[in-house]
């Protein structure tokens, strides 16, 4: 069985990616998800291990120390949420295309360590002003918090040309359109 590839999509909050993501998996069924960890309590309905893998904030820290997490990162509500090696490595062993839907920077450190094994999408929003107000039409910022986020974007817009391919979404089903030639072209679909 041939190895699976990783496709890695980033972009800063509010810029579409997790609808990008959805729209992939309804189209894509080679495509599996990649169970994230998170320090978070589940919510009503969730499954550790199906949904993420819930982990105190001390089984949290020793899994850094181990560095077993390709990626991870602490939120301002000091939540951390990480993408561990192995769950990433298992999939891919049993040949599937997954699917990382991941902040900016962890994005970035993915990709060197998979290199060609992996496409790494920037998802852009239009222009700063735009994405203030998608996170305003969200209704779930209040002011400081969207000062974060907005900060936040304009750092992360830096590393755009880091990634294999920039897509600006600016209309969803354009941005989209971009999205799915890309991995189609990466899986070997087209």
């Amino acid at each position: 069985m041939e190895k699976g590839k990783l496709i890695i999509l980033a972009a800063p909050s509010g810029s579409g990616k997790s609808t990008l993501a959805k729209m992939l998996f309804d189209d894509f069924e080679e495509l599996k998800f990649s169970i994230s960890a998170t320090t978070r309590s589940p919510r009503k309905d969730e499954v550790n291990g199906v949904h993420y893998h819930f982990l105190s904030k001390e089984d949290f820290q020793k899994r850094i120390d181990a560095e077993d997490f390709l990626e991870w990162e602490e939120f301002y509500s000091g939540t951390r949420y990480g993408t561990l090696r192995s769950e990433v490595d298992k999939k891919l062993e049993t040949g599937y295309f997954i699917l990382l839907d991941v902040d900016v920077k962890g994005a970035v450190n993915v990709k060197r360590i998979y290199g060609d094994d992996s496409l790494s999408l920037f998802i852009q929003p239009p222009s700063l002003k735009v994405l203030k107000q998608r996170l305003e039409a969200r209704g779930t910022e209040n002011e400081y918090s969207l000062g974060l986020r907005l900060e936040r974007a304009s750092e992360e817009l830096e590393y755009a040309d880091q990634f294999d391919q920039v897509i600006i979404n600016d209309d969803l089903d354009t941005a989209y359109a971009q999205v799915k030639h890309a991995v189609s072209k990466f899986m070997n679909l087209i």
